[in-house]
């Protein structure tokens, strides 16, 4: 299986990202352009529960939905997703994703949020995610705003 992964260092504690990221409310609200909602369809964010997320404008063209099974949560630091619908699963099959929240040593005013698939392309000439994962890190740098106004 091919992997891809990218990270960005936010100015919040790791506990008050996750806090933010396993939130639909407030997911929805840090970047409308990247991410327009978030919804627990299925369960309440425990394993075996399903997410929809519907993408903003800024992603459209690539990706308007994805719906995610939750298979594993490590609480207060990470989530990984299965992606079993959406035009994510067309292109790759499988498709997971895990959002990382870590500390960073001796400062835990500030945390590593990374984002990291691990994929197969449904077709040959299909490329990576390097889109999903670009778009993955904007909304990411997006939460240091939004806590601001948070």
């Amino acid at each position: 299986m091919k992997m891809m992964k990218g990270e960005v260092v936010l100015n919040m504690p790791a506990e008050k990202a996750w806090e933010m990221y396993r939130n639909n409310e407030i997911i929805s609200k840090i970047n409308p352009e990247l991410l327009s909602r978030a919804d627990y369809i299925q369960g309440d964010g425990a394993p075996g529960s399903l997410r929809l997320f519907k993408l903003g404008p800024g992603v459209s063209n690539y990706v308007k939905e994805s719906m995610e099974k939750i298979e594993k949560v490590v609480s207060g630091r990470s989530v990984t997703y299965e992606v079993i619908g959406g035009d994510l699963k067309e292109m790759y099959d499988p498709y997971r994703v895990t959002f990382s929240f870590v500390p960073t040593e001796g400062n835990s005013d500030k945390c590593i949020a990374e984002w990291k698939a691990e994929f197969e392309p449904s077709a040959p000439a299909t490329p990576p995610p390097e889109q999903a994962r670009d778009a993955a890190l904007r909304f990411l740098e997006s939460f240091d705003n939004f806590q601001l106004s948070y």
